[in-house]
């Protein structure tokens, strides 16, 4: 049997295809195309499609994405790598005054259909401009869709849902998930908004997304007693989000806990526990809590930066106070 496509293959899969199926799919940014992206996701695209549809940029990201902006407006659509999510507060212009924007204000007379591919996440000593997760700030801002996959599978089918949307979508790919593959490859697409049931529980249910859904089934390990057996549920999108399926879970289990890699001060965390509350709040039996990185830079050093971020131990500890309280 062969083996299922790595994270990182399965994003170069999915960009392979869309510019197989629609000559209007291009991809732009720095190191893209002879290089390959300098983590390897777009390796052998150039080759495949040519420097006219795969091109290498200056390190300019704000006149990289402004291009992508204007080229998506004319009728094509651009798929722009953003190298680092930190680099998006260098081009935030475009992205969120611009591409956010202008279908609104021109009544639908134009289309954005331009897709931000970026990496974000801590763990690797990569220093405080290079390891940040952004995704709440860009969820932020109406008019642009933000997709956070978890795993391989969802890498695929949301980039292809991404690339095919006639609006902007800021896609969070988080860079130490790329050499992963999915335990269940073979399992049905879902359509961006719907969050997936990663393990059945009864005893909390936890809400999260990207790397912590991998890093809160590891917790696991850690935890004997309460806490034990949890509901985890992986939001796969935080633009659009149906979070019916959490206020269901919720609504059986009776506590809650949002997981988040970001910062925990103004996160995406308080707003899905704000409208966790307003859909569930006479069927709990606790707090609905949640979980981020400590408010400070995100450190160099190897071992603070680990007391900085949830780590699966941390995780571990969360799960069995939120069980008790």
């Amino acid at each position: 049997m062969p083996e299922t496509p790595r994270y990182i293959e399965a994003l170069g899969q999915a960009m392979a295809d869309e510019m197989e199926r629609d000559d209007s799919v291009i991809t732009l940014g720095v190191d893209v195309g002879a290089a390959g992206g300098v983590y390897g996701v777009t390796k052998g695209l150039q080759e495949r499609f040519g420097p006219e549809r795969v091109r290498d940029t200056p390190i300019a990201e704000a006149g990289v994405v402004g291009a992508a902006v204007g080229a998506a407006m004319a009728g094509l659509r651009p798929i722009v790598e953003i190298m680092y999510m930190d680099f998006a507060s260098v081009c935030l212009d475009p992205i969120v005054n611009q591409a956010a924007k202008l279908r609104y204000m021109t009544g639908g007379g134009v289309k954005v259909p331009v897709v931000f591919r970026t990496q974000t996440g801590g763990g690797r000593s990569g220093g405080a401009q290079h390891s940040q997760s952004l995704e709440g700030m860009l969820a932020h801002f109406p008019g642009l869709r933000v997709f956070c996959p978890a795993d391989a599978r969802d890498a695929h089918d949301l980039l292809v849902a991404a690339v095919r949307d006639d609006s902007p979508v800021c896609f969070v790919e988080n860079r130490r998930l790329y050499p992963r593959r999915s335990e269940d490859w073979d399992r049905d697409s879902l359509p961006p908004g719907l969050p997936r049931v990663v393990r059945q529980g009864d005893e909390l249910t936890v809400v999260t997304w990207g790397r912590m859904v991998s890093e809160t089934t590891r917790a696991l390990e850690h935890v004997e007693g309460p806490g034990a057996d949890p509901e985890i549920i992986d939001l796969r999108t935080l633009v659009p989000l149906d979070l019916s399926l959490v206020s269901d879970s919720v609504s059986r289990t009776g506590r809650c806990l949002v997981v988040h890699e970001a910062v925990e001060s103004y996160g995406p965390g308080a707003e899905i526990v704000a409208r966790i509350i307003d859909q569930a709040l006479y069927y709990l039996d606790g707090p609905v809590e949640r979980f981020g990185a400590l408010p400070t830079p995100v450190p160099y050093s190897p071992t603070l930066e680990a007391e900085m971020l949830p780590t699966h131990e941390s995780i571990a500890r969360r799960l069995t106070a939120v069980a008790t309280a």
